[in-house]
Parts: structure tokens; C-alpha cells; sequence
């Protein structure tokens, strides 16, 4: 019990050394007695059915039926995904009928030896934490033999063992038209664009490049193939892993390359030149693009990390700038509560109005698309406009604090008792302890620090109006952590 903890998005862990099918089927029981206990169909006195998928990883299709297992023996109706499926996808089916909700395993962008499972509401979006507070409850519940698990086979009234396999679903049309629905394809069509999509051996093959087809653009993929092992990389849709969509962009001068992570809920771009854009950049430029050329409006969501560029954005158009801790869990929850344009974070993840509350990588490309088709000018033109509109220009750092558990215990009671006082010299001009803490040298040049929800490491990031500043405020950062340190080892 121990080793399950929901982070930001899910329980995630190192394959056979915490994420075991037994692991799994503790944790596929708690989640079923929180269905059993909250989706309940009145009228007819039996629960909602609940979907299981799953993405490209090692064994995570295993992982999922065996969590069909525990379900179906708990009394429930189980659907199990025809095949991989972007996390996207699967959210939106959950409420594209009346369900319990989703179980999907996958562990994202993370390394190949990870897997993971996240529980998603029928409300389509990352469980909120009263949600994964009641399941980590009910691991307190599992009998003390484990969970019973429906058995494979069963004799049939012939006397033959037949497998025992629970109905599958494919929600791919459904959620493709939805798609369709949010992104003027005929434009697209017109628009003679090039495009060159990396799927990085993810849940995204079949999809992305289905909806280019739809579209009628020129594509070439590359990685359309499952591989649990990522090519000896990582399903991260970062630069050092996206060389060869760069590479392919510039050799058959493609008008833009894309990406998304493991199981799509993320997305990446590289422009003509091959050059990479930042989610933060991404993100600015979208707001922009629903604005301008589709005359949307409502407020717009970004968690403390992302660039404080998005506030100059939202303001040059009078859009409301909402603030979320880390965890699209809490932009989802803002996206059904208050009229969202968009909402984003500086990881990759966005999601717009008229969608699900979940960040969808296979939209997010699709937008950026459609705004050079709507534009018709390159990528790196369309961000010399907005820069230009807004008048000033950010600069982004990142790093990690690699420490061992005790360490990183030390330095957080530390910094709880005696926050940071001073950056670069001054007085700080505030401190947010909405999300760790970050430390605000003045409202658009700052630094954070938190410890990671789902790896063991403390991030620090932090932003700035001038590159010497921001990396002066870095300097000034590292000396006084170890300072901290130092003192805590004397």
C-alpha cells in the first residue's frame, strides 16, 4: 500500500518493481468501490459501464485487463479499449454516452520503464483531489486475500474452455468528427500546407494522421509504430527527441512539424526552419488565434509555471487570466465551472472551449494548423506579430533539484519556516505559497520551486523580461539553496 500514491495525473511507477498486477488490482478495486459508490444507475439498479484503456507501453494492455478482472468480479459492466488509445479519446467517450468513467493506463511522457493508471470522471477530465483522496481511502478496504478476479475461462455448455474477455469499444469516429467540429477542415484543405508528424511510437499513430487525411493535407509520419522501448528514447515531444521530425522538415520543406507524447494528451511543433516552439509560445499564439480569427472569448487558464506572457496576452484582448496550481486537474476543474477560451500549461497540455476538460495534443496541432492556414504566413512570422502586439518579450529557465528524500524533506521544512526574502539583490515584491513557492523579484520576473508530482525530483523554473536578469535571479536562487544545505549538513 505504501508504494501507491496519486500524483498530479495518477499513480505511476517502475514496472515490476512497484507497478505489479498485484498493485494493480489494489488499485483497480478502490476505484471500483468509488464507482460503485458514486455512478449508480437508479432507475435500473445497476452501475454505469466503465471503460479501460491503455497506451504503447510494456505490458500496459495486460495491466488493463487484469484491472477488467477485478472490476467485472466487483459486479461491474467493463469495456475494454479495441486497441491503445490516446487519453483524449478516452476521456471524451466517458461522457460521450452515460459511463462510470475511464480507467487508462499509461504513464504519459515518462521513461519506458514506467506505467501508470489514471481514474477519469464521466465528466471527462483528470480526477480532482476529493476524487483520488476517496480511492487512496479505499485501498484501506481491499480484503486481506486481494481482490477476486473473474477467471479467463469458463466452461460452456458444450463443455469447451472459452475465454472470458469483456466487450471491447472503439470511440476513434466519434471523437475524430468531434474534432472536426472544433477546426474548419475545408480551410485546411485549401491551404496547399505541408505537414510532417512525428507520432513517437504513441497512441497517437492512427489518429493525428487520420485527421490530416480528413483534412486533405500533404503528411509524412514517422515512428508509426508501436514500440514499447520508444526508439531507445522517450516519448516526450522535447527537442533532443524530436531531431529526426526537425531533420525531415527541413529536407522536404515541410511547412510545419508536429508531435505528441505517449498518449497524446501533449503536443509539440517545429516550424519550417526545423526550429522548436516552445508550449509556452504555443500557447500565446493559440489565444491569439481564437480571438482573432475565431472571434471567441472567455477566460483564460494557465498554472504558475507558464509564461506570464499569456497575462499580456489575455489583457490585450480584456480576457479574464485565471492562475492554477500545477496539474491540469486544476484547469479542468476551472473548465467546468467558468467560461474557459483556453486553458494550457508550459508542459504542453491545452484544451479549448467546446472541448473536454482534458489537455488533447491531437487538437492542439490541429490548431496550430489551422491558424497558418487562417494566417498564411510561417510560424516564426505569427509569433514576430504577437511579440510585436504585445510589446515585450520572455525568457523561460528550468532546472532540477536532484536529492535524496531526506535532503529534499530538510530543504522544504526549511524554506515552509523561513521562505525566500530576497532575489538579485532586493526585496522580494511577493511570495505565492499557492503552489510551492514562488518568489516574485516583480509580477512578470520569478522563480518557483516545487517538488515534482510524479518523479523524484524538486522543479525549479522561472521567467524573465531580459535573459541577464532572469539568469542573475537563478545565480542568486542556487547560491542561497546551498547555503541552506550547507548549513543543514554542518
Amino acid at each position: 500500500m505504501e508504494a501507491i500514491r496519486f500524483g498530479t495525473d495518477g499513480w505511476r511507477a517502475i514496472i515490476a518493481e512497484d507497478f505489479t498486477f498485484t498493485n494493480v488490482e489494489r488499485v483497480a478495486f478502490a476505484i471500483g468501490l468509488y464507482i460503485k459508490e458514486t455512478y449508480v444507475n437508479v432507475s435500473g439498479g445497476e452501475t454505469l459501464p466503465v471503460l479501460l484503456g491503455y497506451d504503447t507501453r510494456f505490458l500496459a494492455d495486460q495491466f488493463a485487463l487484469r484491472a477488467a478482472r477485478v472490476l467485472m468480479a466487483m459486479g461491474l459492466t467493463v469495456r475494454l479499449a479495441s486497441r491503445d488509445i490516446p487519453t483524449p479519446c478516452i476521456a471524451w467517450a466517458t461522457q460521450h454516452e452515460p459511463t462510470g468513467g475511464a480507467l487508462q493506463f499509461t504513464a504519459s511522457h515518462n521513461p519506458p520503464e514506467y506505467c501508470g493508471v489514471k481514474y477519469i470522471p464521466p465528466y471527462a477530465g483528470p480526477a480532482t483531489n476529493d476524487i483520488t483522496a476517496k480511492i487512496t481511502e479505499n485501498l484501506k478496504h481491499i480484503p486481506a486475500s486481494g481482490p477476486e478476479l473473474a477467471p479467463f475461462g469458463y466452461a460452456d455448455s458444450h463443455g469447451s474452455l472459452s475465454h472470458l474477455q469483456p466487450p471491447t469499444f472503439d470511440a476513434s469516429e466519434p471523437y475524430m468528427v468531434a474534432l472536426s467540429r472544433l477546426v474548419d477542415l475545408e480551410r485546411l484543405k485549401k491551404s496547399g500546407l505541408k505537414v510532417a508528424f512525428d507520432a513517437l511510437y504513441s497512441t497517437s499513430r492512427g489518429y493525428m494522421d487520420a485527421m490530416l487525411e480528413r483534412a486533405g493535407l500533404e503528411y509524412q509520419g514517422l515512428h508509426m509504430q508501436r514500440d514499447p522501448l520508444f526508439g531507445g528514447g522517450m516519448p516526450e515531444p522535447k527537442p533532443e527527441y524530436l531531431k529526426d521530425l526537425s531533420a525531415l522538415v527541413q529536407s522536404e520543406k515541410f511547412n510545419l512539424g508536429i508531435a505528441t507524447d505517449g498518449d497524446a494528451d501533449r503536443f509539440a511543433v517545429v516550424d519550417d526552419r526545423g526550429v522548436f516552439f516552445t508550449p509556452n509560445q504555443l500557447l500565446c499564439l493559440l489565444t491569439r488565434h481564437l480571438y482573432k480569427n475565431h472571434g471567441m472569448t472567455g477566460a483564460v487558464v494557465r498554472n504558475l509555471t507558464t509564461t506570464h506572457m499569456l497575462d499580456h496576452v489575455a489583457a490585450k484582448y480584456g480576457l479574464e487570466l485565471i492562475e492554477t496550481p500545477v496539474g491540469f486537474k486544476y484547469i479542468g476543474e476551472k473548465m467546468r465551472s467558468v467560461d474557459v477560451l483556453i486553458g494550457g500549461e508550459e508542459s504542453g497540455g491545452v484544451s479549448i472551449k467546446g472541448h473536454i476538460p482534458e489537455k488533447d495534443g491531437i487538437l492542439a496541432n490541429l490548431l496550430v494548423i489551422e491558424m497558418l492556414a487562417m494566417e498564411g504566413k510561417p510560424l516564426c512570422e505569427i509569433w514576430a506579430d504577437l511579440e510585436a502586439e504585445v510589446g515585450v518579450k520572455f525568457y523561460q529557465r528550468r532546472g532540477d533539484l536532484h536529492l535524496t528524500k531526506q535532503t529534499q524533506k530538510i530543504l522544504l521544512e526549511h524554506l515552509a519556516r523561513h521562505p525566500f526574502e530576497s532575489l538579485g539583490g532586493r526585496p522580494l515584491a511577493r511570495v505565492s505559497k499557492l503552489d510551492g513557492l514562488k518568489l516574485y523579484y516583480d509580477e512578470d520576473n520569478w522563480l518557483l520551486i516545487r517538488p515534482s508530482g510524479t518523479e523524484p525530483v524538486i522543479r525549479v523554473s522561472g521567467e524573465g523580461t531580459s535573459e541577464p536578469l532572469i539568469d542573475s535571479l537563478m545565480l542568486d536562487f542556487k547560491r542561497q539553496i546551498d547555503e541552506i544545505l550547507m548549513g543543514a549538513t554542518v
